[in-house]
């Protein structure tokens, strides 16, 4: 029978990867308990142990995409581990109106001198447009350009931004294209610069959950926000789009997208969004159906590497400022959590998908926007 280095050395040497290799993106392992935590709790105990400083890797974007596209996190998933997660994906609402508030806790208040740091000028934390641009500002300006656009907005059009983050869409549209604009967030800190960024401007930001949402919009968006809404509120997320969505409005919803069902990975559930969980194609289809007209689906996933290697720059470069605050672990855990969402639409397992809807009868000549 083989021992627990000579298994996980099989696996690592079947993606391309040598253990203790001199490639840059081969693992050095630095503690041998390192073997039996991944046979025994898979991708937790890989990024875990991580963090820990078990094992290290000069290019660790490159390292998990090898992992990945291998298919290496299927192959080392704990029974239990795995059982747990999808059986409570199943049975719970895992983003209830109490618990939806957990990831502001734990990830969106984790500071915004982290986020004004990491995000560029716009403070968006969603994927950027890269088709033109040279640099992070410009793809997140591109992408709110796009945004714009694909919603036809005019001059005076009262538009709700559900899931406003920083106020970038908000700050952008109204000072850019004279709209009005209602942003919410269940997150205080967002709230808090949302409010001192927009303060000129026709914006109103307000610290609410959509659930509780009353009024009519010429437009709605969602940008960056539905991987926190959950499978159980999917179709309740749609009815409430279209009860505040005026007869002739738009909707345009940008979320990360997954080619399958698979639950959340219990890493990034347990340390970067808790109780997140990413549509497939089939799911998101069968909210909508009842409630919306689908005019356009349009996919980029691969500018999200992009955008997040972008991140991956700043943070870095940025890290002696915010040292004393968050700590050398917390650095370990970010770098993992930046080269886990690079690697995993590098390797195709995840995309960026904006789709663009209207309520039933909606009669006007919706053209696709590039």
């Amino acid at each position: 029978m083989k021992t627990a280095p000579e298994l996980v050395a099989d696996l690592l040497v079947a993606a391309g990867i040598q253990p203790n290799g001199s490639d840059a993106t081969d693992i050095r392992i630095k503690d041998q308990r390192f073997y039996n935590r991944v046979l025994k709790e898979g991708s937790l105990g890989l990024g875990e142990s991580y963090m820990d400083g078990w094992w290290d890797c000069d290019k660790l974007d490159e390292l998990i995409f090898k992992l990945l596209s291998a298919n290496l996190h299927q192959n080392v998933k704990p029974a239990g581990s795995w059982f747990r997660y999808k059986i409570t994906d199943l049975l719970f609402n895992r983003q209830t109106k109490r618990r939806a508030r957990k990831v502001a806790r734990i990830h969106y208040n984790l500071g915004n001198d982290l986020f004004e740091q990491m995000l560029g000028k716009q403070m968006m934390y969603s994927c950027g447009y890269w088709a033109n641009a040279s640099n992070l500002d410009e793809a997140q300006e591109h992408k709110l350009e796009l945004i714009c656009r694909k919603l036809k907005l005019e001059p005076g059009m009262e538009v709700l931004d559900i899931g406003c983050g920083w106020g970038g869409f908000a700050q952008y549209a109204a000072s850019k294209y004279l709209v009005k604009v209602t942003g919410i967030t269940i997150s205080a800190e967002q709230a808090k610069l949302a409010q001192q960024r927009c303060v000129s401007l026709p914006v109103s930001i307000k610290l609410e959950d959509y659930r509780d949402l009353n009024g009519e919009y010429d437009r709605i968006v969602s940008i960056g926000m539905f991987e926190h809404v959950g499978l159980k509120n999917y179709r309740a997320y749609m009815k409430k789009v279209r009860q505040l969505l005026r007869k002739d409005g738009l909707f345009l919803l940008h979320t990360i997208g997954s080619a399958d069902s698979s639950p959340t990975d219990p890493w990034i559930d347990r340390y970067i969004f808790p109780n997140g969980q990413i549509p497939s194609p089939a799911q998101l289809s069968a909210a909508f159906e009842p409630e919306l007209i689908l005019h356009d689906w349009h996919c980029f996933g691969k500018d999200y590497d992009r955008t997040v290697l972008a991140w991956r720059g700043h943070f870095q470069n940025s890290w002696p400022k915010l040292r004393d605050a968050y700590g050398d672990t917390f650095y370990r855990m970010w770098m993992y959590y930046l080269n886990v969402c690079a690697a995993s639409f590098r390797a195709g397992k995840n995309s960026l998908w904006q789709l663009v809807f209207s309520r039933p009868g909606y009669n006007a000549d919706y053209r696709s926007v590039r």
